[in-house]
């Protein structure tokens, strides 16, 4: 059974004449189609089943072959999504086909039967598809899916999708021409997936599934395989398993399913092929060396040396993939081997939090690309010695193996697991559309069936009532079992480690340490001391927005609340204080990372880290802490039942702050590993340099470096957020199903009972976040593959909620931009694989904003982009886009927005901070028209002012020993090819 995800629910939220809120559109009568089959019979995902099938699921099966399913769903409202697999991805190439059935996925949108060349992102943006989100496809080993969301559909539109998506699929213009277009674009991702991490990726796949299909199929290919590619040779993988037969459909949205159906079999049902069908390629199975110890079957390990890459270390026992029938019995198996799994995990990083060996450690397993089943274990070494880190880890899954488990510790997980069930049932009616498009056809990949949310806690119920410590050992035995045992070790020194080395290391015994068990320990909210004496109300008001109601405590807590029960089950909760980055003087900034690291880690009241997780044990609860240019926000997705205790959570760590050591010592290491690997290629520079060079080298924006965190101390830490935690005012905001009257209580008792706030000192108010001016380009290096590079060029926007309309507008402006960098870039010179243009317009500051264009591409590329970029933004200041271009950037947005319109967070994210800024009340009104209507004269004037007479900021990353190059370098190497 696949797992249905969560997803956010329409709602009818009633904000007059503020926003055009989505309405459900009239269902779409269609004669029933006879391929759908009868309620009695058995629908094909369910053969050889018993897992109760889910009603709401309509199936049926062409006389071609090709397998469909459909539902309604109104989440979000008037959109449709269509996914269409294919039964082949990369394990189904011939040694002279790598990369096929990826570059095949590029191929079905560059030319088809309905749609021109380089149409079809046109296409669908003109829908209301964003390119990326919207319409996307994926290729894995096992299969090749293509996405499609519809947003604001109706039959027209979803007839037009499926014929545009029949013709993609049915009849692809699988030319030369095509194919030598695409082939640089494909190149293009590979060099932005590739270097170090290609490298590593490659070593580890032929290491760990060594003798299989696995081993020498990475899905992006060859260079040699790719560039060797023609028309007819792609054409021939085409032919062979793009089938009917090999089609799988799923349809989901806001229409009639019998709509879904019928629209899909006119397309469909007449697809017909010639020949049978070819039979699937023998993946092939784990096998252990000739001589292997049966008792401890050590097979192939690697030492992988990548100077800029931290330690970590992988170990797996592998056992064949077999077809399994999907049955209760089944799956009750499964959950009690991710029991098995979450007793040790706990173990493991109760062991790393107290200062062990080894930065993180975890249990894994899987059904890998229906070519193994593996239990994984990984960790990373907290220095060199890598043998101690491997023997502390073993030692813990030891005694999990030798013994079973306490019930207490039983207890805890099944609880744990338990409301994680519990809480898909009470959502089941806000889970997305989408979602349940996907759930279908990656059920359809592992060969198994779907299920209902009931369903699930159906099964774990029944299995918690025979879960026994005995059964659950039995289960961990098992997981630690296999034919072949194989390990990787990643590691920057070459002297730290060989092959025999690990292959000595995993045969030695280990004895198992009782001592990794966590000794019982009862948590309660009912123990713990109230945070102060409830807060007096001074005033409960209606906000002025729909049903929102504003309240005000005499401490100055303030709390927007908005209680309805059109999402059952869903309350998100956001608390914002304080003045953000601009509350951090230079010298505090190596404590800014460790903060988001270690703030919460550090506990509060008496609650250390692993007091906190045992008090919300079988709670929905979160405690997400994230720090923004002008604020500092705690969040969680919680639950009505669950409320109070989240609320005393959140403002506890602002009345009784804890300072544990531990937290602040493990964020400084994962701090130090992690510095040395920004270095390995151009996405990493950019993560650890760009904010510090973009805002002018300000630095609280630089990455601290590994003498910088040794120069920190936990002290220091509590001396920077300690009074951090109780200055400025807070502000809680409440938006989901929940009881507004016990909500008001409950933040008179914590929030309400806070200490009177200190205010903020006007120096930290009356720092500004500036963008650099243009000038040199920066130039930074990296380490790693000499063909990669990447460029990026900004332009100051602004911020605040001043001109947050006009933002709105500039964000058309920037679709626009960054449509014609996709088309110059990819499109036209094959240089990038993704460039893009974004706006950055923070709300909480009145400035700090920009306008940012980014690509990978070659060195040689880099002047390039930087000449397209320019040339772009001139023009855009000289002449207007036209009508068509605005409605590619306009339709997205539009869409976009009234999706997120419909649910509770959308409207907790508009409000925030009006209870201190009037003005986002405000500029709710018209937020879907300043995104979805514009004029030619208006994006002139906007370019004229953002873009007119400067040029942009730019920065570029070239690998190490290299010079930038020129205009005239690149002329000279294009002409060289």
């Amino acid at each position: 059974m696949t797992d249905p995800l969560r997803a956010a629910r329409r709602l009818a939220l009633v904000l007059p004449l503020l926003l055009l809120v989505p309405q459900t559109l009239p269902a779409q009568e269609a004669e029933r189609p006879e391929s759908l089959q009868a309620e009695s019979e058995t629908p094909w995902i369910y053969e050889n089943s018993d897992v109760p099938r889910d009603e709401e699921w309509l199936f049926g099966e062409l006389d071609n072959g090709l397998r469909y399913g459909v539902r309604e769903n109104g989440v979000p409202p008037g959109q449709v999504s269509i996914r269409v697999r294919i039964d082949a991805g990369s394990l189904y190439e011939n040694d002279d086909e790598l990369g096929y059935a990826h570059l095949l996925e590029h191929l079905l949108f560059r030319e088809s039967k309905y749609l021109g060349p380089a149409e079809a992102i046109p296409t669908w943006q003109r829908l209301g598809a964003t390119f990326g989100s919207d319409t996307n496809a994926e290729t894995s080993p096992t299969h090749t899916v293509y996405k499609l969301d519809i947003p604001d559909v109706d039959a027209a539109k979803l007839d037009e999708s499926m014929k545009l998506l029949s013709g993609m699929v049915r009849a692809p213009v699988l030319s030369d021409g095509n194919v030598r277009t695409e082939v640089p674009i494909v190149l293009a991702e590979k060099r932005e997936r590739g270097g170090v991490g290609e490298r590593v990726s490659e070593q580890t796949l032929q290491t760990l599934f060594a003798g299989q299909r696995l081993a020498e199929r990475i899905t992006i290919g060859t260079e040699d395989s790719l560039q060797g590619a023609s028309g007819a040779s792609v054409k021939a993988f085409y032919d062979r398993w793009y089938r009917p037969e090999n089609t799988v459909i799923s349809v989901v949205g806001d229409l009639d399913p019998i709509l879904f159906a019928a629209t899909l079999e006119k397309y469909f049902a007449d697809w017909k092929v010639s020949g049978t069908t070819a039979p699937a390629p023998d993946f092939g199975d784990p096998v252990a060396p000739s001589g292997a110890d049966p008792a401890n079957p050590v097979g192939e390990v690697a030492v992988i040396v990548e100077p800029s890459l931290p330690r970590a270390f992988t170990y797996g026992y592998f056992r064949p993939w077999r077809q399994v029938d999907d049955t209760i019995v089944y799956n009750e198996g499964r959950l009690r081997e991710s029991l098995a799994l979450q007793l040790i995990n706990r173990r493991l990083e109760a062991r790393a939090r107290g200062g062990g060996s080894y930065l993180y450690a975890q249990v894994s397993e899987d059904k890998i690309s229906r070519s193994t089943h593996a239990t994984l274990v990984q960790f990373a070494p907290l220095t060199e010695d890598w043998q101690a880190a491997l023997t502390d880890v073993r030692a813990v899954i030891g005694d999990a193996i030798a013994n079973p488990p306490t019930q207490e510790e039983m207890n805890r997980e099944l609880a744990e697991m338990e409301v994680a069930f519990a809480n898909m049932v009470e959502q089941r009616s806000v889970l997305a559309g989408s979602n349940y498009a996907d759930d279908l056809v990656n059920a359809v990949d592992i060969r198994e069936a779907i299920a209902a949310p009931e369903t699930f806690l159906m099964v774990f119920n029944s299995m918690k009532a025979k879960a026994t410590p005995q059964t659950v050992l039995a289960e961990t035995r098992k997981l630690f079992g296999g034919e072949v045992i194989r390990a990787t070790y990643i590691t920057p020194d070459a002297e730290e480690a060989d092959e025999a080395a690990l292959k000595t290391a995993l045969l030695e015994r280990v004895d198992a340490d009782a001592n990794a068990r966590l000794a019982a320990q009862t948590v309660s909210f009912e123990d713990q001391p109230a945070i102060g004496e409830p807060g007096e109300i001074i005033a409960r008001e209606p906000h002025g927005i729909g049903a929102v109601e504003r309240v005000e405590f005499a401490n100055g807590v303030t709390a927007l609340l908005m209680a309805n029960d059109h999402e059952p089950g869903r309350v998100a909760v956001k608390v914002r204080f304080g003045a953000g980055l601009r509350a951090f003087a230079p010298e505090d900034a190596p404590y800014i990372g460790l903060g988001q690291a270690a703030l919460i880690q550090s506990g509060l009241g008496e609650l250390g880290q692993e007091e906190l997780d045992r008090i919300s044990t079988g709670r929905k609860m979160g405690f997400d802490f994230t720090i923004e240019e002008g604020t500092f926000t705690f969040g969680a997705q919680t639950r009505r039942q669950d409320l109070a205790d989240q609320l005393y959570l959140f403002a506890a760590k602002l009345g009784m702050p804890r300072w544990d050591p531990n937290p602040v010592a493990r964020a400084k290491a994962a701090g130090r590993l992690a510095y040395q690997s920004y270095e390995a290629s151009p996405g990493g520079v950019l993560n650890r340099d760009l904010e510090y060079y973009i805002y002018d080298q300000n630095p609280i924006f630089e990455t601290s470096t590994p003498d910088e965190l040794a120069a920190t101390s936990v002290e220091g830490f509590r001396k920077v957020w300690e009074p951090i935690l109780g200055q400025g005012p807070v502000e809680v905001l409440i938006f989901g199903d929940f009881d507004g009257e016990e909500a008001v209580q409950t933040l008179a008792n914590t929030f309400g009972a806070l200490p009177d706030r200190k205010p903020i000192p006007a120096e930290v108010l009356a720092r500004t976040l500036e963008i650099a001016p243009a000038g040199e380009t920066v130039v930074r290096h990296h380490k790693g593959e000499a063909n990669q590079a990447a460029a990026v060029i900004a332009w100051p926007a602004g911020g605040g909620m001043g001109e947050i309309r006009k933002s709105r507008q500039l964000a058309i402006l920037t679709e626009v931009f960054s449509n014609r960098l996709l088309d110059a870039m990819r499109e036209k010179a094959g240089a990038s694989y993704a460039p893009s243009v974004r706006l950055d317009w923070p709300s909480d500051v009145e400035s700090g904003g920009s306008i940012t264009g980014f690509a990978q591409l070659q060195p040689q590329d880099v002047p390039v982009f930087f000449a397209e970029a320019d040339r772009i933004a001139r023009e855009l200041t000289e002449t207007p886009p036209s009508a068509d271009e605005l409605a590619r950037a306009t339709e997205p947005l539009r869409n976009y927005y009234e999706r997120i319109s419909s649910g509770n967070y959308f409207y907790l994210l508009e409000l925030e901070g009006s209870t201190q800024d009037p003005r986002r009340m405000r500029a709710l009104r018209g937020l879907i028209t300043d995104y979805s209507q514009t004029t030619p004269e208006a994006m002139l004037s906007l370019a004229g002012e953002y873009f007119g007479g400067t040029s942009g900021w730019r920065m570029a990353v070239i690998p190490e020993g290299q010079k930038l190059a020129t205009s005239s370098t690149r002329a000279r190497a294009q002409s060289g090819r």
